[in-house]
């Protein structure tokens, strides 16, 4: 038998997917709590005992998506042990997916929501705590932070022009993945 957390606890995951999906579909002016609710075939009610508004669902999914990338960060120490180049450029490769599979979910991640931050703040800050201690790794604690930044916003240009166009393999007779080799080489030597 299932208990009364456990449903709830699903009832949460359905709706969360299915705001992720709505998201992916068409932005943020698709998700609404009632259409979420019908997607994830829930009661009508569910989706208001579950979030006070779309903009807590849609800031806990983005919350979402820094843990899962978290969570994908910390077992990148165990995937390519000894290898900090290869698990920084795995780390990076990480946020690059999102932003080109999941344009709408990678823009809220770093939406910060207006009421109630905390929950954004926290998830974004367990994410980061994985990839200074791989930046770290490469380039030592005490730089991890100036490399880390470095890193981070070079992304995130880099998924912008990616999503633009304007980092075209045509344009720049590149692609997105060996600017961040070209990058993580880079760290890497300074960390020599």
């Amino acid at each position: 038998m299932v208990s009364r957390l456990e449903s709830a606890a699903a009832t949460r995951r359905s709706l969360l997917d299915a705001a992720r999906a709505l998201l992916n579909e068409g932005g943020p002016q698709k998700v609404t709590l009632r259409e979420v609710g019908a997607r994830a075939n829930v009661s009508r009610g569910a989706s208001y005992r579950h979030f006070a508004d779309k903009e807590s669902l849609l800031a806990a999914v983005g919350a979402e998506s820094w843990d899962r990338i978290a969570e994908q960060l910390n077992q990148l120490q165990f995937a390519a042990p000894g290898s900090g180049e290869a698990s920084l450029r795995s780390a990076l490769q990480a946020l690059l997916d999102v932003g080109r599979d999941e344009p709408e979910v990678y823009r809220m991640m770093f939406t910060m929501p207006a009421k109630e931050p905390e929950l954004a703040i926290q998830a974004a800050a367990r994410a980061q705590d994985e990839f200074l201690r791989i930046v770290g790794s490469v380039v030592g604690d005490g730089r991890a932070h100036l490399y880390g930044a470095m890193l981070l916003t070079s992304a995130h240009g880099i998924i912008s022009m990616d999503a633009s166009g304007h980092l075209s393999p045509q344009m720049w007779r590149t692609t997105p993945e060996n600017v961040v080799a070209a990058l993580v080489r880079l760290v890497a030597d300074a960390g020599e």
